[in-house]
């Protein structure tokens, strides 16, 4: 069975300043998420799952169609406030999407197959799509908890421009053993820090593998999401800017002994574009692997 590519594509883009899902960054304006569907459909994927938001949906699809719409199947999935679990409402001030656990959660009608979860503001690199498609093409029964994670080293990983979050991963053998997420990381000096949870600053090596959402399940993924979303609900979501971030939910399953995750370490280029300012790199990024020869100047011919 071939592996779906979900695209959570939902997000605010608050400290972009604009919907950067749709920024162009290639040769022809093409957004990141382009390429990333480029090397997936390489990587032997035949499906996509977007999650985005109603308010840009025609906008969204209008490009899909003018691009790679022809090319492989595509579903949509919008991820919404009120898309809760019965018994559950949405507290008056929440604003804030709910986060990368909720939006996976919102693919469950659509997907009966492993399938890999990504942002679509990343640039993951052709190999990581390999070593993922690989990896779900192996998955031999959807009932097992079985996944995945691509790891990138974390100094690969920052913004000049700001700071980020990421998930920072603790390894043995492969296999992942917890996941934290760390946020406000910023780079300092050789290595870099991050602000703990009492608001002090705490030093990291900036040589630690973190995670950059790129998962890989199968379908059991979606009976220990509800059940971690509604226990989420009853702690957390009266704040009006808690996350039920996909990081937590997988570093729960591990610490219950419910999930075993493989680590798929990954050389290729990593480029984000948290900040606007970020956007002038990621350009020179994606023309330099044009340049040797990595992508074509026209994606889609």
């Amino acid at each position: 069975m071939k592996p779906t590519l979900v695209i959570l594509a939902a997000g605010m883009g608050s400290r972009y300043g604009g919907l950067k899902q749709l920024d162009g960054v290639g040769p022809n304006h093409e957004p990141i998420l382009e390429y990333s569907v480029f090397d997936a459909l390489r990587a032997g994927f035949d499906k996509l799952v977007f999650v985005i938001r109603p308010d840009f949906a025609d906008a969204f699809k209008a490009m899909v169609d003018h691009t790679f719409g022809r090319a492989i199947a595509v579903e949509y999935v919008y991820q919404e406030l009120s898309m809760l679990p019965d018994g559950y409402t949405v507290p008056p001030q929440r604003q804030k999407p709910w986060g990368t656990g909720h939006a996976i959660l919102c693919t469950e009608s659509v997907i009966t197959e492993p399938f890999s979860a990504i942002n679509a503001d990343d640039f993951y690199g052709a190999n990581a799509f390999q070593l993922m498609g690989r990896f779900l093409s192996q998955a031999e029964d959807a009932d097992l908890a079985q996944y995945a994670m691509v790891g990138y080293v974390l100094r690969n990983t920052l913004s000049k421009f700001g700071s980020v979050s990421r998930g920072l991963c603790h390894i043995e053998h492969n296999i992942l053993q917890n996941v934290v997420e760390l946020t406000k990381i910023e780079p300092d000096g050789d290595g870099a820090n991050y602000i703990d949870s009492a608001g002090q600053p705490q030093p990291l090596t900036a040589n630690e593998i973190v995670s950059m959402n790129m998962w890989g399940f199968t379908p059991s993924i979606f009976g220990h999401l509800r059940r971690l979303f509604s226990q989420f609900l009853d702690e957390k979501g009266h704040e009006p800017k808690s996350e039920f971030y996909i990081p937590t939910v997988v570093d729960t399953l591990i610490a219950q002994n419910q999930a075993q995750v493989t680590v798929l370490p990954n050389d290729d280029a990593w480029f984000g574009v948290t900040y606007r300012e970020d956007r002038p790199y990621v350009q020179e990024g994606v023309q330099a692997l044009i340049a040797a020869g990595r992508y074509p100047q026209h994606l889609w011919g």
